[in-house]
Order: C-alpha cells, then sequence, then structure tokens
C-alpha cells in the first residue's frame, strides 16, 4: 500500500513540474533574434555612404549607423578608438590606409567567400582589406578661369607650376585626404622622394588653401574659387553633372596613380557576424553598382559588376604601376617629411 502512495506522488509531482515550466514559458514560441546594429566609418560621399546603410539594412534587416570622414580621419580615429572600438566597419578611402591600419594592428582578418571573384592586385590576401572600386587622380579645372588667364587646362604635374597659376592651386592635406596623400605617393613614385618633395615645396607657393578633403578642392575649381584643384576624378564628374558646368577635368601624360577604394572591418569592433554579412554583401554586383546610381563614379573592381558611363572619357587615363604596399608601410612617414616641409 505505501508502495502505491509514492508511486501516485511520484506522478503527482511530475505533473505538477510539467504544469510550472508550462505557466513559466516552456510552451511560448522563442524570442526572433533580433537583427545586429553596425556603426560604419565612411570616407565615400555621403549619399553614397547613407545609400549604402539603407540598401544592406534592406537586404539583411541589420541597422547601420554611419559617420562620414576623410580617409585619413577614419584611420587616425579607429587609432584613438584602439581600446575601445566604437565603429566595426571602414567603408571606402584608399587601400594605403588600409594597409597602414592593418600593420598597426587596428583590422580584423576576413575572407569573405565573395572576394574569390575581386582580382589579387584588389585585395589583401589574409583578407584584412578587400577593394571595391578604383579612382584615379587628375586635374579639375574651371574654364571660365583658364580662359580668363588665357591659359590651357594642366596636362602634367609640371604645369601645376606655371606662374600664371600662382595662388590658383587647390590641394587637400595628405594627411587627412586620401586623395591627397595619393599624389603625393604618385610623385615620389614616379619622381622619387627628394624630388618630390621638392616639388611639393615649391607647388606650396602655387597653393591658394589646403582642404580637409580633396572633394573640397574639386568643389572649388567647379564654383571659380581656384582655378585648378587636384582631386578624384569621379568627383569633377559628380558637380559636371550636378550643373558645375565650368569643369574641366585633364590628367597628367607622364601618368598618375589611382585609388584602390576599400571596405574592411575593425579589430575587436562590436558584432563582428554582421560586420561579415556586411563585408559578403559589399562584395557583391548590387552594391558595387550602388556608387554610380547617387553620383559617385568609380570603376567596380567586381569584373561583373557595371562600370558608370559617365566615367567612360577617363577610362584610358595613363596611370603608374602605383605600389599600394610600398605606399601603406610609408605613409606616416612621407606625411610627416610634408608637414615638416610645409610647416
Amino acid at each position: 500500500m505505501l508502495g502505491k502512495k509514492l508511486v501516485l506522488l511520484s506522478l503527482i509531482s511530475i505533473v505538477a513540474t510539467t504544469t510550472l515550466l508550462a505557466g513559466c514559458g516552456a510552451d511560448k514560441k522563442p524570442e526572433p533574434i533580433k537583427p545586429g546594429k553596425l556603426v560604419m566609418y565612411s570616407a565615400v560621399n555621403e549619399e553614397y555612404m547613407l545609400k549604402v546603410a539603407s540598401e544592406f539594412e534592406k537586404d539583411t534587416g541589420i541597422k547601420v549607423e554611419t559617420l562620414r570622414l576623410s580617409a585619413g580621419e577614419m584611420i587616425a580615429r579607429i587609432r584613438a578608438e584602439k581600446n575601445s572600438p566604437q565603429a566595426t566597419i571602414l567603408y571606402g578611402g584608399s587601400a594605403d590606409g588600409y594597409i597602414q591600419a592593418k600593420d598597426e594592428g587596428l583590422l580584423e582578418k576576413y575572407v569573405s567567400p565573395q572576394a574569390s571573384a575581386i582580382p589579387s592586385t584588389m585585395k589583401d590576401p589574409a583578407g584584412y582589406w578587400t577593394g571595391i572600386y578604383i579612382g584615379y587622380i587628375g586635374f579639375v579645372s574651371n574654364k571660365k578661369m583658364l580662359e580668363e588667364k588665357g591659359v590651357s587646362a594642366p596636362t602634367s604635374w609640371d604645369d601645376l607650376l606655371r606662374p600664371d597659376l600662382k595662388g590658383q592651386v587647390a590641394l587637400a592635406n595628405p594627411g587627412t585626404a586620401g586623395a591627397a596623400y595619393t599624389m603625393l605617393a604618385t610623385l615620389v613614385q614616379l619622381k622619387g622622394e627628394e624630388a618630390a618633395l621638392q616639388y611639393m615645396k615649391k607647388l606650396h607657393m602655387q597653393v591658394k588653401e589646403y582642404q580637409k578633403s580633396a572633394v573640397t578642392a574639386a568643389q572649388m575649381a567647379g564654383k571659380g574659387e581656384a582655378t585648378v584643384g587636384v582631386a578624384f576624378l569621379q568627383d569633377g564628374i559628380r558637380f559636371q553633372e550636378q550643373g558645375m558646368t565650368d569643369i574641366v577635368i585633364s590628367t597628367p601624360k607622364e601618368g598618375t596613380g589611382y585609388e584602390i577604394g576599400a571596405v574592411g572591418i575593425v579589430k575587436d569592433g562590436p558584432d563582428q557576424v554582421a560586420a561579415r554579412k556586411f563585408i559578403d554583401w559589399a562584395l557583391s554586383k548590387k552594391a558595387q553598382e550602388i556608387g554610380q546610381s547617387v553620383g559617385s563614379y568609380q570603376f567596380p573592381t567586381l569584373p561583373e559588376a557595371k562600370s558608370p558611363a559617365a566615367a567612360e572619357s577617363i577610362r584610358n587615363t595613363k596611370l603608374i604601376v602605383y605600389d599600394f604596399g610600398w605606399a601603406g608601410k610609408n605613409r606616416k612617414g612621407l606625411v610627416d617629411k610634408w608637414n615638416e616641409l610645409i610647416k
């Protein structure tokens, strides 16, 4: 009889426990996994940056908070935040800066499955950065101002030293602007370091003012605030399309350097899983064609992505064999020497 009572009590206990668990939510639907949130620092123009963020959220449900910075500012910021990273994604800005950041231990390694379609010369083999677009350095001039001076648009680096352009050249600071550093590194690769620095010293006498971003240098030429600006040519094309009809675009006959705009992950940045999803997405055909839809006319690195028709006129620009590895490793040293020279 005692044995039957024990069995009955055990059954009651099991039923009670099951009921209690049910009351605590054991039979409720599990909470949905909430998409992550990314913070992205970006060196592309603001409209392009915001379009990338909104399209990625639309495709994945992952929200992206953005901050527009110049290429140099972007690297300086993640360096300053190294011990407590605030962002996880870097988008845009030349690979030179990413190579410097990699050497400083500021980037996370990730080889995306999508990266296999990107040419080997346009990505880091270990996955610290991957190229998403290509942009060329050149001259953005104001036709009206050139005509008033009776001169033609520059077609050589030495043309910037002409007496009639004294105080009429807009440049950016190579410490903050990716385009300005690409120009400096290009001249060193063309002329040698000592000759290039002496050239920059002479060019300093021609400069109206140094800008934080080379985009502003191109804009100054478009508005007639300077006769010539040195910038990425896609910015000159964009301002032409926006109604700055006096813009004339030309390139140096000696050859010019170019950027490989990159994407990468900040080391120890929040939500690394979502960051990898972003990298995969950023290397897609859809993502690489977003820029031209908002007036940003770089050439995509993905061979199957469509190139912008608006940039067809500059496709055959003479380029130097630009050494990104060298430019990245020597970035700080060259910028320091430029600062010392220009004061």
